[in-house]
């Protein structure tokens, strides 16, 4: 995954920050008509996905809510060196396995299979420990114009909206002056 290579490549950071794709589906997700067959061509959104390894399976009936599954990325990336694992493995149950990760006990099957506390994060989803700090993310992500994703924002100094060929993040990378790891050059 290129977010990945940038943090092998380069002296940076990445942090998933939550926001509400859809912020009118409620708690329990809704049922809707799949938006493509396997006759539909395949779309630009799922072609750029493709060519980044990641797969958008076709046919899902159901939409689930994302807000308890940022809740448990929040959780992630308190506890633990396996945020970016278990982020890729919620994208992964959303959009491959069309799992429902608005489900607390979907979100902790996943947890542990990627080294996270499943007891704890159990009992912080029941708590909604992280609520108010997602809640404040995604306000954030609003006063800043953000309304897609994915955002890229970096530094707090630019904003890169969409997703994007690596050689673009490199770039990017050059232009705001973050050096490469090592003193490498990161063209590879």
């Amino acid at each position: 995954m290129e977010v990945e290579r940038l943090q092998r490549e380069y002296l940076v950071e990445v942090r998933w920050a939550p926001y509400l794709l859809d912020p009118t589906i409620p708690p329990e997700g809704k049922q809707r008509k799949p938006y493509t067959t396997a006759d539909t061509p395949q779309s630009h959104l799922e072609q750029r996905a493709e060519a980044g390894g990641l797969t958008l399976r076709r046919g899902r009936g159901f939409t689930p809510s994302t807000r308890l599954a940022l809740e448990a990325a929040e959780f992630a990336y308190e506890h633990g060196q396996h945020a970016d694992r278990f982020h890729r493995a919620l994208f992964k149950a959303n959009f491959e396995d069309f799992d429902d990760i608005g489900d607390a006990d979907v979100l902790v099957r996943i947890a542990t299979e990627h080294g996270l506390d499943g007891a704890a994060l159990h009992e912080a989803l029941l708590s909604r420990r992280y609520r108010e700090r997602v809640d404040e993310q995604i306000e954030w992500a609003r006063s800043q114009g953000i309304g897609g994703i994915p955002t890229f924002i970096f530094g707090d100094r630019f904003q890169m909206v969409g997703a994007q060929e690596y050689t673009v993040f490199q770039r990017v990378m050059e232009r705001l002056g973050y050096p490469a790891r090592n003193g490498e050059d990161s063209t590879g």
